[in-house]
């Protein structure tokens, strides 16, 4: 049973989400909170696997999810953050990922309706893995191309599967979604690897840690 605490400001999205994980048996939700201090209290008293965070709630409204997620870092390392956010802000991102990719997710708040999206995102997070909003991505591939960067270098097919790569797929779903054999995926993979300066990882959410922590010392 994956265990799951909630925090978002508000009432109607907070219900939303609580109707959304009700159905799935192998997620409990066992506290939703409305701000930093009561979601403090929730994860010290009931120990979650995950954490769903909005990246604003009071009592300043600014970046209490990334707090929250910096600091499980350092008490709960085994604690996935999942950040719920409306802003396509890639320096949220790169601040939620500053210490690694690992059992870290962020989704755009237009992704919740998808209970599909929503409830396998949060099943990445708790095993480990990252998820990151493919438009995330797009804006952080956007921003590169204003400037000389190994990212300019990148063909339309190899951003395509950077933008997969980044949602957490395997090989298999890569292929599946872009309609290429698998073996074109690793060799795509490969050359992305090359182009940016990465070490190869097999794993697919190590080769996720990595083209996302490369981007961010990009953007540093």
């Amino acid at each position: 049973m994956i265990r799951v605490v909630l925090a978002e400001d508000s009432y109607l999205v907070r219900e939303g989400i609580r109707r959304l994980l009700e159905p799935e048996p192998d997620i409990e939700l066992t506290a939703a909170c409305a701000d930093l201090p009561s979601l403090l209290e929730a994860i010290e008293a009931e120990r979650p696997d995950v954490v769903l965070t909005d990246i604003r709630m009071p009592p300043t409204n600014l970046d209490e999810g990334i707090q929250v997620a910096d600091r499980l870092r350092g008490t709960s390392p085994e604690t996935g953050v999942l950040v719920l956010s409306q802003f396509a802000a890639p320096e949220y991102a790169l601040a939620l990922l500053e210490k690694g990719a690992d059992r870290r997710g962020y989704l755009l708040k237009d992704r919740v309706g998808d209970a599909a999206q929503l409830v396998g995102a949060i099943r990445e997070v708790a095993r480990g893995g990252s998820v990151i909003d493919p438009k995330i991505v797009e804006a952080l591939v956007a921003a590169r191309a204003k400037s000389d960067s190994p990212l300019d270098e990148l063909t339309p097919r190899e951003r395509e599967t950077l933008e997969e790569m980044a949602q957490g797929k395997n090989n298999a779903a890569i292929a599946a979604s872009l309609v290429i054999t698998e073996r074109s995926v690793e060799k795509v993979i490969h050359s992305i690897f090359q182009k940016l300066g990465v070490g190869w990882q097999p794993d697919v959410n190590r080769r996720v840690k990595a083209v996302l922590l490369y981007l961010a010392e990009r953007e540093a």
